[in-house]
Protein backbone atom coordinates (compact mmCIF):
# COMPACT_ATOMS: atom_id res chain seq x y z
CA UNK A 1 0.00 0.00 0.00
CA UNK A 2 2.67 2.69 0.88
CA UNK A 3 4.62 1.58 -2.78
CA UNK A 4 1.13 2.32 -4.03
CA UNK A 5 0.95 5.22 -2.67
CA UNK A 6 4.34 6.75 -3.66
CA UNK A 7 3.41 5.62 -7.05
CA UNK A 8 0.22 7.25 -7.42
CA UNK A 9 1.47 10.48 -5.94
CA UNK A 10 4.63 10.18 -8.90
CA UNK A 11 1.99 9.73 -11.21
CA UNK A 12 0.16 12.45 -10.42
CA UNK A 13 3.20 15.36 -10.31
CA UNK A 14 4.64 13.26 -14.05
CA UNK A 15 0.90 14.02 -15.41
CA UNK A 16 0.27 17.26 -13.69
CA UNK A 17 -3.72 15.81 -13.58
CA UNK A 18 -5.83 18.67 -12.96
CA UNK A 19 -8.16 16.14 -10.64
CA UNK A 20 -9.72 18.31 -8.02
CA UNK A 21 -8.54 17.21 -4.08
CA UNK A 22 -6.41 14.24 -5.22
CA UNK A 23 -2.93 15.67 -4.73
CA UNK A 24 -3.67 16.92 -1.05
CA UNK A 25 -5.15 13.63 -0.24
CA UNK A 26 -2.39 11.47 -1.48
CA UNK A 27 0.00 13.86 0.70
CA UNK A 28 -2.73 13.68 3.78
CA UNK A 29 -2.49 9.32 3.11
CA UNK A 30 1.37 9.53 3.05
CA UNK A 31 1.32 11.79 6.35
CA UNK A 32 -0.90 9.33 8.20
CA UNK A 33 1.49 6.37 7.18
CA UNK A 34 4.50 7.83 8.39
CA UNK A 35 2.99 8.17 11.99
CA UNK A 36 2.90 4.48 11.80
CA UNK A 37 6.28 2.75 13.05
CA UNK A 38 5.90 0.49 9.80
CA UNK A 39 5.77 3.61 7.81
CA UNK A 40 8.52 5.12 9.38
CA UNK A 41 10.87 2.23 9.24
CA UNK A 42 10.52 2.02 5.50
CA UNK A 43 11.98 6.02 4.96
CA UNK A 44 15.04 5.04 4.09
CA UNK A 45 14.02 2.98 1.01
CA UNK A 46 12.26 5.79 -0.69
CA UNK A 47 14.58 8.26 -0.43
CA UNK A 48 14.60 8.88 -4.30
CA UNK A 49 10.92 9.31 -3.58
CA UNK A 50 11.75 11.90 -0.84
CA UNK A 51 14.58 13.12 -3.15
CA UNK A 52 12.22 13.99 -6.01
CA UNK A 53 9.43 15.64 -3.59
CA UNK A 54 11.88 18.07 -2.45
CA UNK A 55 12.65 19.07 -6.18
CA UNK A 56 8.60 19.27 -6.69
CA UNK A 57 7.40 22.07 -8.14
CA UNK A 58 3.99 21.45 -5.60
CA UNK A 59 4.23 23.37 -2.43
CA UNK A 60 2.41 20.87 -0.52
CA UNK A 61 4.65 18.20 -1.91
CA UNK A 62 7.57 20.06 -1.13
CA UNK A 63 6.32 20.45 2.38
CA UNK A 64 5.76 17.14 2.48
CA UNK A 65 9.32 15.79 1.66
CA UNK A 66 10.71 18.23 4.19
CA UNK A 67 8.33 17.10 6.74
CA UNK A 68 9.27 13.12 6.17
CA UNK A 69 13.04 14.30 6.66
CA UNK A 70 12.17 15.65 10.23
CA UNK A 71 11.22 11.85 10.80
CA UNK A 72 14.56 10.34 9.18
CA UNK A 73 17.23 12.79 10.61
CA UNK A 74 15.92 13.86 14.22
CA UNK A 75 18.13 11.41 15.71
CA UNK A 76 19.75 10.70 19.21
CA UNK A 77 23.08 9.04 17.71
CA UNK A 78 23.69 9.66 13.70
CA UNK A 79 25.75 6.33 13.68
CA UNK A 80 22.85 4.59 14.30
CA UNK A 81 19.90 4.25 12.01
CA UNK A 82 15.97 4.43 12.51
CA UNK A 83 14.38 1.91 13.07
CA UNK A 84 11.26 3.26 15.22
CA UNK A 85 9.39 6.17 15.36
CA UNK A 86 7.36 8.19 18.05
CA UNK A 87 5.59 11.46 16.31
CA UNK A 88 3.14 12.99 14.72
CA UNK A 89 3.35 14.46 11.62
CA UNK A 90 3.46 17.83 11.87
CA UNK A 91 5.75 17.35 15.56
CA UNK A 92 8.31 15.03 15.62
CA UNK A 93 9.53 14.34 19.16
CA UNK A 94 11.91 10.71 18.62
CA UNK A 95 12.55 9.36 15.71
CA UNK A 96 15.11 6.66 17.09
CA UNK A 97 14.28 4.96 20.09
CA UNK A 98 15.62 1.02 19.42
CA UNK A 99 18.66 1.20 17.11
CA UNK A 100 19.71 -1.51 14.49
CA UNK A 101 23.42 -1.43 13.58
CA UNK A 102 22.84 -3.20 11.00
CA UNK A 103 20.93 -0.83 8.97
CA UNK A 104 22.25 2.62 7.09
CA UNK A 105 23.27 5.60 8.97
CA UNK A 106 21.36 8.10 8.68
CA UNK A 107 24.27 10.74 7.72
CA UNK A 108 25.32 8.90 4.90
CA UNK A 109 21.68 8.39 3.43
CA UNK A 110 21.58 12.41 3.50
CA UNK A 111 24.98 13.01 2.11
CA UNK A 112 24.33 9.76 -0.70
CA UNK A 113 20.84 11.46 -1.85
CA UNK A 114 22.28 15.12 -1.70
CA UNK A 115 19.41 16.37 0.66
CA UNK A 116 20.43 19.01 2.47
CA UNK A 117 21.00 21.26 -0.50
CA UNK A 118 17.38 20.64 -1.21
CA UNK A 119 16.97 21.32 2.23
CA UNK A 120 18.27 24.89 1.81
CA UNK A 121 16.59 25.26 -1.70
CA UNK A 122 12.86 24.31 0.06
CA UNK A 123 14.39 27.42 2.73
CA UNK A 124 15.13 29.67 0.04
CA UNK A 125 12.53 29.04 -2.44
CA UNK A 126 9.75 27.68 -0.95
CA UNK A 127 6.34 29.03 0.19
CA UNK A 128 5.93 29.62 4.24
CA UNK A 129 4.74 26.24 5.00
CA UNK A 130 7.62 24.65 2.93
CA UNK A 131 10.62 26.89 4.65
CA UNK A 132 9.32 26.25 7.69
CA UNK A 133 9.09 22.46 7.46
CA UNK A 134 12.85 22.44 5.56
CA UNK A 135 13.84 25.07 8.82
CA UNK A 136 12.66 22.51 11.37
CA UNK A 137 14.31 19.49 9.65
CA UNK A 138 17.81 21.12 9.18
CA UNK A 139 17.56 22.07 13.11
CA UNK A 140 17.19 18.65 13.57
CA UNK A 141 19.74 17.46 11.27
CA UNK A 142 22.24 19.96 13.65
CA UNK A 143 21.00 18.37 16.63
CA UNK A 144 24.27 15.49 16.43
CA UNK A 145 27.76 15.86 15.87
CA UNK A 146 27.93 14.31 12.43
CA UNK A 147 24.68 16.30 11.14
CA UNK A 148 26.50 19.78 12.57
CA UNK A 149 29.51 18.94 10.10
CA UNK A 150 27.26 18.89 6.93
CA UNK A 151 25.13 21.80 8.40
CA UNK A 152 28.29 23.43 8.91
CA UNK A 153 30.99 22.64 5.82
CA UNK A 154 34.76 22.99 7.27
CA UNK A 155 35.40 24.10 3.50
CA UNK A 156 34.04 28.18 3.85
CA UNK A 157 33.65 27.90 -0.41
CA UNK A 158 30.53 25.05 0.01
CA UNK A 159 27.77 26.29 -1.66
CA UNK A 160 25.78 25.36 1.01
CA UNK A 161 27.54 27.33 3.54
CA UNK A 162 25.35 29.89 4.85
CA UNK A 163 27.38 32.98 4.74
CA UNK A 164 27.76 32.51 0.92
CA UNK A 165 24.06 31.24 0.94
CA UNK A 166 23.36 34.45 2.31
CA UNK A 167 25.12 36.38 -0.29
CA UNK A 168 23.55 35.46 -3.37
CA UNK A 169 19.76 35.41 -2.16
CA UNK A 170 17.44 37.82 -2.01
CA UNK A 171 16.29 40.04 1.02
CA UNK A 172 13.83 37.04 1.70
CA UNK A 173 16.01 34.75 0.94
CA UNK A 174 18.35 36.44 3.33
CA UNK A 175 15.96 36.78 6.32
CA UNK A 176 15.01 33.28 6.23
CA UNK A 177 18.74 32.30 6.51
CA UNK A 178 18.72 34.80 9.12
CA UNK A 179 15.91 32.97 10.96
CA UNK A 180 17.51 29.49 10.82
CA UNK A 181 20.90 30.79 12.32
CA UNK A 182 18.81 31.84 14.79
CA UNK A 183 17.11 28.19 15.52
CA UNK A 184 20.46 26.52 15.24
CA UNK A 185 21.72 28.84 17.53
CA UNK A 186 19.09 27.71 20.38
CA UNK A 187 20.37 24.57 20.13
CA UNK A 188 22.52 23.98 22.03
CA UNK A 189 26.07 25.50 23.49
CA UNK A 190 28.52 23.69 21.44
CA UNK A 191 26.17 24.96 18.18
CA UNK A 192 26.45 28.25 19.06
CA UNK A 193 29.88 28.27 19.74
CA UNK A 194 30.05 27.28 16.52
CA UNK A 195 28.12 30.17 14.34
CA UNK A 196 29.82 32.70 17.14
CA UNK A 197 33.91 30.57 15.18
CA UNK A 198 32.77 31.11 11.89
CA UNK A 199 31.82 34.59 12.08
CA UNK A 200 27.55 33.70 10.98
CA UNK A 201 26.12 36.34 13.71
CA UNK A 202 28.05 39.17 11.91
CA UNK A 203 25.45 38.55 9.15
CA UNK A 204 22.61 39.81 11.75
CA UNK A 205 24.58 42.82 12.22
CA UNK A 206 25.34 43.69 8.52
CA UNK A 207 21.54 43.15 7.84
CA UNK A 208 20.77 45.68 10.67
CA UNK A 209 23.85 48.28 9.28
CA UNK A 210 21.78 48.12 5.80
CA UNK A 211 19.28 50.80 6.41
CA UNK A 212 17.69 50.77 3.01
CA UNK A 213 14.85 48.62 3.53
CA UNK A 214 13.09 49.23 7.05
CA UNK A 215 11.21 45.81 6.33
CA UNK A 216 14.22 43.87 6.02
CA UNK A 217 15.82 45.96 9.27
CA UNK A 218 12.62 45.15 11.15
CA UNK A 219 12.60 41.61 10.40
CA UNK A 220 16.15 41.10 11.62
CA UNK A 221 15.77 43.30 14.65
CA UNK A 222 12.63 40.66 15.27
CA UNK A 223 15.36 37.70 14.86
CA UNK A 224 17.57 39.74 17.61
CA UNK A 225 14.93 39.49 19.94
CA UNK A 226 14.36 35.31 19.43
CA UNK A 227 17.98 35.50 20.14
CA UNK A 228 18.13 37.62 23.13
CA UNK A 229 15.51 35.46 24.73
CA UNK A 230 17.95 32.43 24.54
CA UNK A 231 19.85 31.27 27.59
CA UNK A 232 23.36 31.04 26.34
CA UNK A 233 23.21 33.99 24.39
CA UNK A 234 24.31 35.97 26.51
CA UNK A 235 27.90 34.93 26.52
CA UNK A 236 27.89 34.93 22.99
CA UNK A 237 26.16 38.58 21.99
CA UNK A 238 28.90 40.07 24.40
CA UNK A 239 31.68 38.79 22.19
CA UNK A 240 30.34 40.86 19.26
CA UNK A 241 29.14 44.93 18.41
CA UNK A 242 25.56 43.97 18.87
CA UNK A 243 25.11 46.40 21.93
CA UNK A 244 27.15 48.85 20.36
CA UNK A 245 24.75 48.77 17.61
CA UNK A 246 21.60 48.88 19.16
CA UNK A 247 22.74 51.85 21.25
CA UNK A 248 23.43 53.79 17.63
CA UNK A 249 19.60 52.84 16.53
CA UNK A 250 18.37 54.22 19.78
CA UNK A 251 20.27 57.29 19.44
CA UNK A 252 19.75 57.94 15.65
CA UNK A 253 17.12 60.43 15.35
CA UNK A 254 16.66 60.36 12.05
CA UNK A 255 15.55 56.60 11.76
CA UNK A 256 11.85 54.85 11.73
CA UNK A 257 10.57 55.17 15.73
CA UNK A 258 9.78 51.59 15.69
CA UNK A 259 13.49 50.73 14.64
CA UNK A 260 14.45 52.76 17.98
CA UNK A 261 11.66 50.79 19.90
CA UNK A 262 12.46 47.24 18.41
CA UNK A 263 16.31 48.23 19.33
CA UNK A 264 15.33 49.35 22.93
CA UNK A 265 13.54 46.21 23.87
CA UNK A 266 16.39 43.94 22.38
CA UNK A 267 18.58 45.81 24.80
CA UNK A 268 16.45 45.13 27.67
CA UNK A 269 15.73 41.81 27.26
CA UNK A 270 19.91 41.48 26.15
CA UNK A 271 20.54 43.21 29.41
CA UNK A 272 17.65 41.59 31.77
CA UNK A 273 19.44 38.26 32.68
CA UNK A 274 21.09 37.82 36.25
CA UNK A 275 24.49 36.69 34.55
CA UNK A 276 24.59 40.01 32.29
CA UNK A 277 27.20 41.68 34.07
CA UNK A 278 29.65 38.60 33.97
CA UNK A 279 29.67 38.67 30.47
CA UNK A 280 28.86 42.75 29.62
CA UNK A 281 31.18 45.58 31.17
CA UNK A 282 29.29 47.63 33.29
CA UNK A 283 30.09 50.40 31.18
CA UNK A 284 28.48 49.24 28.07
CA UNK A 285 25.04 48.64 30.28
CA UNK A 286 25.70 52.41 31.86
CA UNK A 287 25.87 53.41 28.14
CA UNK A 288 22.35 51.95 26.92
CA UNK A 289 20.55 53.25 29.91
CA UNK A 290 21.76 56.81 29.42
CA UNK A 291 20.76 56.63 25.47
CA UNK A 292 17.47 55.28 26.80
CA UNK A 293 17.26 57.89 29.38
CA UNK A 294 18.06 60.52 26.46
CA UNK A 295 15.36 59.25 24.53
CA UNK A 296 12.71 59.11 27.31
CA UNK A 297 13.46 62.74 27.81
CA UNK A 298 13.07 64.16 24.69
CA UNK A 299 9.88 62.35 23.87
CA UNK A 300 7.76 63.66 26.36
CA UNK A 301 4.18 62.84 24.91
CA UNK A 302 5.60 63.13 21.82
CA UNK A 303 5.66 58.83 20.92
CA UNK A 304 3.52 56.67 22.81
CA UNK A 305 4.58 53.53 21.42
CA UNK A 306 8.41 54.26 21.69
CA UNK A 307 7.91 55.84 25.10
CA UNK A 308 5.76 52.35 26.14
CA UNK A 309 9.03 50.17 24.96
CA UNK A 310 11.69 52.53 26.71
CA UNK A 311 9.73 52.26 29.75
CA UNK A 312 9.59 48.67 29.39
CA UNK A 313 13.09 48.26 28.04
CA UNK A 314 14.14 49.89 31.63
CA UNK A 315 11.90 47.31 33.50
CA UNK A 316 13.48 44.44 31.72
CA UNK A 317 17.16 45.89 32.67
CA UNK A 318 16.24 46.40 36.29
CA UNK A 319 14.58 43.12 36.46
CA UNK A 320 18.22 41.90 37.90
CA UNK A 321 19.63 43.28 41.18
CA UNK A 322 22.61 44.95 39.64
CA UNK A 323 20.00 46.16 36.83
CA UNK A 324 18.07 47.53 39.57
CA UNK A 325 20.61 49.31 41.22
CA UNK A 326 22.64 50.74 38.48
CA UNK A 327 18.87 52.03 37.47
CA UNK A 328 18.69 53.81 40.36
CA UNK A 329 22.35 55.06 41.17
CA UNK A 330 23.03 56.41 37.60
CA UNK A 331 22.94 60.20 37.65
CA UNK A 332 20.37 61.40 37.38
CA UNK A 333 18.34 58.29 37.83
CA UNK A 334 17.27 56.82 35.17
CA UNK A 335 14.29 54.72 37.25
CA UNK A 336 12.22 58.45 37.78
CA UNK A 337 10.90 57.99 34.34
CA UNK A 338 9.12 55.06 35.42
CA UNK A 339 8.27 56.06 39.13
CA UNK A 340 6.70 59.17 37.33
CA UNK A 341 4.95 57.35 34.33
CA UNK A 342 4.10 54.62 37.05
CA UNK A 343 1.23 56.97 39.01
CA UNK A 344 0.37 59.05 35.91
CA UNK A 345 -2.90 58.70 34.75
CA UNK A 346 -2.76 60.74 31.14
CA UNK A 347 -1.69 58.31 29.53
CA UNK A 348 -3.05 54.27 30.01
CA UNK A 349 -0.41 52.44 27.62
CA UNK A 350 2.38 54.51 29.31
CA UNK A 351 1.18 54.04 33.02
CA UNK A 352 0.91 50.49 32.13
CA UNK A 353 4.00 49.94 30.78
CA UNK A 354 5.94 51.65 33.83
CA UNK A 355 3.67 50.21 36.40
CA UNK A 356 5.36 46.72 35.36
CA UNK A 357 8.59 48.05 34.86
CA UNK A 358 8.31 49.25 38.52
CA UNK A 359 7.53 45.82 39.53
CA UNK A 360 10.71 44.39 38.15
CA UNK A 361 12.70 47.29 39.56
CA UNK A 362 11.24 46.33 43.05
CA UNK A 363 12.15 42.49 42.63
CA UNK A 364 8.78 41.25 42.23
CA UNK A 365 9.93 39.12 40.02
CA UNK A 366 13.15 38.10 41.39
CA UNK A 367 14.32 35.56 44.65
CA UNK A 368 13.26 36.31 47.82
CA UNK A 369 16.89 36.97 48.95
CA UNK A 370 17.56 39.16 45.73
CA UNK A 371 14.22 41.46 46.21
CA UNK A 372 16.31 44.28 48.43
CA UNK A 373 18.66 46.52 46.82
CA UNK A 374 21.92 47.90 48.29
CA UNK A 375 21.25 50.95 50.57
CA UNK A 376 21.46 53.73 48.89
CA UNK A 377 19.74 52.47 45.62
CA UNK A 378 16.77 51.76 48.15
CA UNK A 379 16.99 55.20 49.63
CA UNK A 380 16.83 56.71 46.32
CA UNK A 381 13.41 54.23 45.19
CA UNK A 382 12.06 55.14 48.84
CA UNK A 383 12.87 59.26 47.83
CA UNK A 384 11.34 59.28 44.22
CA UNK A 385 8.36 57.15 45.27
CA UNK A 386 7.73 59.64 47.96
CA UNK A 387 8.33 62.72 45.84
CA UNK A 388 6.25 61.21 43.21
CA UNK A 389 3.39 61.10 45.76
CA UNK A 390 4.04 65.12 47.27
CA UNK A 391 3.75 66.07 43.59
CA UNK A 392 0.56 64.56 43.37
CA UNK A 393 -2.88 64.81 44.61
CA UNK A 394 -2.93 62.06 46.79
CA UNK A 395 0.36 63.11 48.72
CA UNK A 396 1.09 59.73 50.13
CA UNK A 397 2.31 56.70 48.11
CA UNK A 398 -0.75 54.38 49.52
CA UNK A 399 -2.99 57.45 48.31
CA UNK A 400 -0.75 56.65 44.60
CA UNK A 401 -1.41 52.60 45.40
CA UNK A 402 -4.89 52.85 45.85
CA UNK A 403 -5.36 55.17 42.81
CA UNK A 404 -3.76 52.15 40.67
CA UNK A 405 -6.32 49.47 42.45
CA UNK A 406 -9.26 51.64 41.90
CA UNK A 407 -8.31 51.62 37.72
CA UNK A 408 -9.17 48.66 34.96
CA UNK A 409 -8.21 45.09 35.50
CA UNK A 410 -5.08 45.64 33.47
CA UNK A 411 -3.73 48.29 35.85
CA UNK A 412 -4.95 46.51 38.59
CA UNK A 413 -2.19 43.59 37.74
CA UNK A 414 0.30 45.59 37.05
CA UNK A 415 -0.35 47.61 40.75
CA UNK A 416 -0.83 44.20 42.02
CA UNK A 417 2.93 43.27 41.03
CA UNK A 418 3.92 46.99 42.03
CA UNK A 419 2.92 46.18 45.61
CA UNK A 420 4.55 42.93 45.61
CA UNK A 421 7.95 44.00 44.76
CA UNK A 422 7.75 46.75 47.30
CA UNK A 423 6.16 45.67 50.31
CA UNK A 424 9.34 44.08 51.38
CA UNK A 425 10.23 47.62 52.44
CA UNK A 426 8.83 48.34 55.70
CA UNK A 427 8.06 51.66 54.84
CA UNK A 428 6.08 50.54 51.69
CA UNK A 429 4.03 47.36 54.17
CA UNK A 430 3.59 50.36 56.89
CA UNK A 431 1.90 52.54 53.88
CA UNK A 432 -0.15 49.48 53.16
CA UNK A 433 -1.22 48.84 56.38
CA UNK A 434 -2.22 52.37 57.26
CA UNK A 435 -5.05 52.53 53.96
CA UNK A 436 -7.89 50.16 54.50
CA UNK A 437 -9.04 50.61 51.70
CA UNK A 438 -5.89 48.75 49.88
CA UNK A 439 -6.52 46.15 52.69
CA UNK A 440 -9.96 45.54 51.13
CA UNK A 441 -9.55 45.62 48.11
CA UNK A 442 -6.50 42.84 48.00
CA UNK A 443 -8.51 40.44 50.44
CA UNK A 444 -12.16 41.08 48.56
CA UNK A 445 -13.16 37.91 47.35
CA UNK A 446 -15.12 39.06 44.39
CA UNK A 447 -12.54 41.90 43.08
CA UNK A 448 -10.92 39.85 40.12
CA UNK A 449 -12.64 37.73 37.58
CA UNK A 450 -9.99 36.66 35.50
CA UNK A 451 -7.30 33.96 35.90
CA UNK A 452 -4.31 36.33 35.77
CA UNK A 453 -5.82 39.03 38.00
CA UNK A 454 -6.67 36.43 40.99
CA UNK A 455 -3.47 34.78 40.89
CA UNK A 456 -1.60 38.74 40.90
CA UNK A 457 -4.06 39.74 43.78
CA UNK A 458 -3.51 36.16 45.59
CA UNK A 459 0.68 37.00 45.28
CA UNK A 460 0.25 40.44 46.57
CA UNK A 461 -2.03 39.23 49.47
CA UNK A 462 0.69 36.57 50.44
CA UNK A 463 3.46 39.08 50.18
CA UNK A 464 1.92 41.46 52.31
CA UNK A 465 0.82 38.84 55.28
CA UNK A 466 4.09 36.84 54.95
CA UNK A 467 6.35 40.46 55.62
CA UNK A 468 3.18 41.35 58.16
CA UNK A 469 3.87 38.44 60.24
CA UNK A 470 7.60 38.85 59.96
CA UNK A 471 7.10 42.01 61.36
CA UNK A 472 7.11 41.69 65.51
CA UNK A 473 5.66 45.58 64.88
CA UNK A 474 2.94 45.45 63.53
CA UNK A 475 1.85 41.60 64.29
CA UNK A 476 1.83 42.77 68.14
CA UNK A 477 -0.44 46.05 67.12
CA UNK A 478 -4.04 45.76 68.60
CA UNK A 479 -5.11 48.40 66.23
CA UNK A 480 -4.03 45.94 63.20
CA UNK A 481 -5.31 42.70 64.32
CA UNK A 482 -8.25 43.21 62.02
CA UNK A 483 -6.24 43.83 59.07
CA UNK A 484 -4.11 40.54 60.26
CA UNK A 485 -7.23 38.85 60.42
CA UNK A 486 -8.56 39.79 56.79
CA UNK A 487 -4.74 38.94 55.21
CA UNK A 488 -4.98 35.54 56.63
CA UNK A 489 -8.17 34.54 55.70
CA UNK A 490 -7.53 35.61 52.59
CA UNK A 491 -4.29 33.72 52.20
CA UNK A 492 -6.12 30.25 53.36
CA UNK A 493 -8.88 30.74 50.77
CA UNK A 494 -6.67 30.81 47.86
CA UNK A 495 -6.62 32.37 44.61
CA UNK A 496 -9.71 30.92 42.78
CA UNK A 497 -12.39 30.18 45.85
CA UNK A 498 -14.05 33.47 45.71
CA UNK A 499 -17.40 32.02 47.50
CA UNK A 500 -18.03 29.93 49.77
CA UNK A 501 -19.69 26.84 48.70
CA UNK A 502 -23.62 27.07 49.02
CA UNK A 503 -25.60 24.59 48.69
CA UNK A 504 -27.87 23.86 45.13
CA UNK A 505 -30.99 26.18 45.10
CA UNK A 506 -33.69 24.43 42.15
CA UNK A 507 -34.17 26.96 39.21
CA UNK A 508 -37.33 26.49 39.37
CA UNK A 509 -39.16 26.28 42.55
CA UNK A 510 -42.70 24.22 42.86
CA UNK A 511 -45.22 26.55 42.54
CA UNK A 512 -44.32 27.75 39.37
CA UNK A 513 -44.19 24.35 37.90
CA UNK A 514 -48.04 24.92 37.18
Amino acid sequence: MFHVLFSWLKVVLQTKADVPGVESTLVACLERIFSTKHGASLIPQYMPFVQVGLRADSQVVRCLACKTEKYFIEVKFFGLALSKLLSTPLRVSCLLENFDENTVPAAQLIVEYDIHPLLLDCLINGNEQVATASMEAIKNLAGSSKGMEIVFPANDNEATHLRNLAAQCSSLGRVRVLALLVKLFSISNSVALVIHNSGLLNLLETEVHNTNDTLVTLSVLELLYELAEIQHGTEFLSRTTLVQLLGSIISNTSMESILRSRAMMISGRLLSKENTFMFFDESCVKTVVSLIDERLRSLESQDADECESALEALGQIGSSTHGAELLLLSSPPAARHVIGAAFDRQGRGRQLAALHALGNISGETRAENKIMLNNEAEEILQHLIYESASKSPKLTPSGLFLSVLQQDAEIRVAGYRVITGLVARSWCLMEICSKQEIVNIITDAHSETTKMGMEAKYNCCKAIHWFFTSSSKLASDPALTGIAEKLQEAVKRGPYLARKLQEAQPVVMTAERF
